[in-house]
């Protein structure tokens, strides 16, 4: 325990001061001085300034050669020369430098060189408590027979505790317990010693062991403790007979018992343990015939049939039998058993089938007749009387008596399904009333015969299927499947597609259906730009008579390829190639729009989604290009060594798998400021007829587009109308429509939402790599909106 040289000085100064004169008078007469200190203290703390104490001038210690004696090692004490100050050098432990000793005391000698003189000096080490008991053993076992006397000692380790004084070992604790007490020895110098005493006999019987607690405590304040479990095993005698676990034995047997029938067994317990409890059996007093007649097993207690029975020469018998412990003296108990023999039955009910229909068809009703039997028993009396019934809980068929007798009707119980069992095995059980009773069984086999009643029963109550755009003809796109619950014929089945009037030139008629496995051809290939989606019916028919049918509407997608390459909107000569010329002031400032190419795809998707580049351009460091939205401007200020016409080859590109192009050309031509004015006029007077054209085109774009969009939001309804489950929760309203030159349609795929959309996407939607090129991920708004993510404009339609 380490303490500051104030924290050990200070709270003694009373007792040092006086102790200190006690010292000084002493080193007058004897030449010792004598100091306190707290072990554990820190190094460097002051013991007392023996230059003070010895009368010597402070300031004459280095001419003197004033220093401690000590031996090899590193001295525990050291004075500064200084002032005389006796200070601690290094860390001291009383338990290490006085190990049992009461009072432990350091003596050091210091020595004057100039002139000599030698004077001595005792420090005395204060313990402090920082050490708690111990045991030499955490768990202690002990093995004391139950037959051992009251008062009986038995003596223990006593804990160690390094401290001395009132900081060593002062006390002992034992845990509450019933049996023992504790006692106290104590042995001087050694300590005090802890003795275990019986103090009221021992039962194994009630409690085979004992674990307590021995805590020993020291004198500090506050005291530390140490502890020891202590585990008595309590050894068995031989002090408890075998005792049966029932007062009455007996047994009843039937006469026909085969040797070696366990008749009874009877079963003795003893509470002692080991051999004292190892419990065998044998007869008592028994006759002879007891002897040819049963036997006894000594290890388990059964009493087994040895020889014939016979009811009619003995119909009881008293047994005697003894069980016995295995003890050095054994102990015995006695118990008798009574065995009865039973007359037995030994006749069983024969059945005999007379007439039987093996196959009855499943439309029969309850009450038809499947079989005829007869029942006898040649027992007479009780042992003769029959009762007869089906085996089983759910079997649809009873039996009846009929007029003659022992003769009886197997019929129908319930109307009968093929569907749900199409055999029985029907099992007749006779039994007649003898004690015990005897039980035979005949069992014989019902088919049932299959009707037409169960109509064929598609795989899916409706049917979605997606289709990729330039599908090859009459290649299979799709199949369905029907399956029908009857057997031969009536489970037959055959497809064919349900011809609307109203649909059939228009859908139906390029779709074929294979009618024996259900697969769907196209007679030619779908064109996404054209049609998105359509329904249609596929009727089963099963081949019954009369043959029965059930539909399934099929929902039909059709997926978007990368199939058109743009198509550039602006700028575009008068006669119609993708090339322009514009005028710009060479006075124009860095950031100048020049012009913005215009384009357009009818793919949709990552397959509509544009991106510009610069193919070709005479002057990297003039002009630059937006990649996103088409816009070329200026880089920086023109120069007078700047060429007057620039080229610029514009690539524009979509986002499919096998991206499509196409390439544009820009001429820019620059002027003189009042030139640029001069040409804008007639430029601006050009454009407006240009516009007019433009203009032109793109409502006929946007006319299209908006009537595909208005089929497809019509065909949606529909199809929600339906209340099918299925299609109408992966077919959503698009909330995210910007109505700008744009088709769409939703739908949903396990956790995740898709929109098929048009050249000009929703803003909020997210492009899914891997998903035919052609589709959105929607966001959930169930979710975070921190799982949104934007996506840019896919087409240059508009500014």
């Amino acid at each position: 325990m380490e303490q500051s040289g104030q924290d050990s000085w200070r709270p003694r100064g009373k007792w040092f001061a006086f102790v200190l004169t006690l010292n000084l008078i002493f080193g007058k007469a004897t030449g010792q001085i004598r100091y306190s200190i707290s072990e554990e203290i820190k190094e460097g703390t002051a013991v007392g300034n023996i230059a003070k104490d010895l009368g010597i001038d402070p300031h004459a210690l280095k001419t003197r050669g004033f220093r401690i004696v000590s031996g090899s090692t590193e001295p525990l004490f050291q004075v500064n020369q200084d002032d005389g100050v006796l200070f601690v050098n290094r860390n001291i432990d009383r338990e290490e430098i006085c190990q049992r000793t009461t009072v432990c005391l350091i003596n050091l000698k210091s020595v004057l060189e100039n002139p000599l003189e030698i004077h001595y000096v005792a420090v005395e080490v204060l313990d402090v408590n920082d050490h708690s008991p111990s045991f030499p053993e955490k768990n202690k076992k002990l093995e004391i027979s139950e037959s051992t006397i009251p008062g009986t000692r038995f003596q223990l380790h006593a804990a160690l505790d390094p401290d001395g004084g009132v900081n060593s070992v002062q006390q002992y604790k034992l845990s509450q317990n019933n049996n023992f007490r504790l006692e106290v020895k104590d042995r001087g110098k050694d300590g005090k010693v802890p003795i275990l005493s019986l103090q009221s006999p021992l039962d194994r019987e009630v409690s085979s062991s004992h674990k307590l607690l021995l805590t020993a405590l020291d004198g500090g304040k506050p005291p530390k403790s140490g502890t020891m479990e202590i585990l008595v095993n309590v050894l068995d005698v031989n002090d408890n007979a075998p005792v049966f676990t029932i007062d009455v034995y007996s047994a009843v047997i039937r006469e026909n018992s085969q040797i070696g029938t366990v008749v009874i067994r009877v079963n003795a317990t003893d509470l002692d343990e080991g051999l004292n409890g190892e419990v065998s059996y044998s007869f008592g007093n028994v006759n002879n015939k007891v002897h040819e007649l049963f036997d006894v097993n000594p290890s388990t207690g059964e009493i087994t049939v040895k020889g014939q029975l016979d009811y009619e020469m003995d119909d009881s018998y008293e047994i005697d039998i003894q069980a016995s412990d295995s003890g050095a003296v054994p102990l015995r108990t006695y118990k008798s058993v009574t065995v009865n023999i039973m007359d037995i039955n030994d006749h069983t009910p024969v059945i005999d089938v007379t007439s039987l229909s093996n196959t009855i068809s499943e439309d029969s009703r309850p009450g038809t007749t499947v079989a005829l039997i007869s029942i006898t028993d040649l027992d007479s009396g009780v042992n003769g009387k029959v009762i007869s019934f089906v085996k089983g809980d759910n079997v649809p068929f009873t039996i009846t008596p009929s007029i003659q007798h022992n003769m009886y009707a197997v019929v129908t119980k319930t109307q009968l399904d093929r569907e749900s069992k199409s055999i029985y095995d029907v099992t007749i059980i006779a039994k007649d009333a003898g004690g015990p009773a005897l039980t035979s069984e005949k069992t014989f086999r019902v088919v049932v015969s299959d009707i037409n009643d169960n109509s064929p029963e598609f795989s899916k109550r409706r049917y979605n299927f997606y289709v990729t755009e330039n599908n090859s003809p009459g290649v299979s796109l799709f199949s369905l499947f029907a399956s029908d619950r009857d057997d031969g014929d009536n489970a037959i089945i055959s497809y064919h597609i349900l011809r609307d009037a109203a649909y059939e030139n228009e859908v139906t008629s390029f779709l074929n259906i294979n009618s024996e496995n259900g697969d769907i051809l196209a007679l030619k290939s779908f064109d996404f730009e054209t049609l998105k989606t359509f329904q249609f019916q596929v009727v089963a028919t099963d081949s019954g008579t009369p043959s029965l049918s059930s539909n399934v509407t099929v929902n039909v997608f059709i997926l978007d390829q990368n199939d058109n390459a743009p198509v550039i909107l602006y700028p575009v000569s008068s006669n119609g190639s993708a090339e322009g010329l514009e005028e710009i002031p060479r006075n124009v400032n860095a950031g100048h729009l020049v012009t913005k190419v215009r384009a357009y795809d009818a793919d949709i998707g990552y397959n509509g989604w544009l991106l510009f580049s610069q193919q070709e351009v005479t002057d990297h460091t003039l002009f630059g290009l937006d990649r996103y939205t088409g816009q070329i401007r200026t880089l920086r200020s023109f120069t007078e060594t700047d060429e007057a016409e620039h080229k610029l080859v514009i690539l524009v590109k979509d986002n499919g798998n096998v991206s499509l192009s196409a390439t544009v050309t820009v001429n820019v031509k620059v002027v003189e400021p009042k030139e640029a004015f001069a040409a804008a006029d007639v430029k601006s007077a050009t454009k407006d007829e240009e516009g007019i054209d433009v203009t032109f085109y793109l409502m006929i774009t946007l006319g299209t587009v908006s009537v595909l969009f208005i089929i497809s939001i019509i065909v949606l309804i529909a199809m929600q109308c339906s209340n099918t489950p299925d299609y109408t929760s992966k077919y959503l309203q698009d909330t995210n429509y910007d109505g700008t030159l744009c088709h769409s349609i939703q739908y949903r795929s396990g956790d995740k939402r898709y929109m098929l959309v048009g050249p000009r996407m929703s803003i909020g939607s997210t492009i899914v790599p891997g998903s035919h090129a052609n589709t959105l991920v929607l966001p959930d708004r169930r979710r975070a909106s921190g799982e949104l993510t934007r996506m840019k404009n896919t087409s240059a339609l508009y500014p």
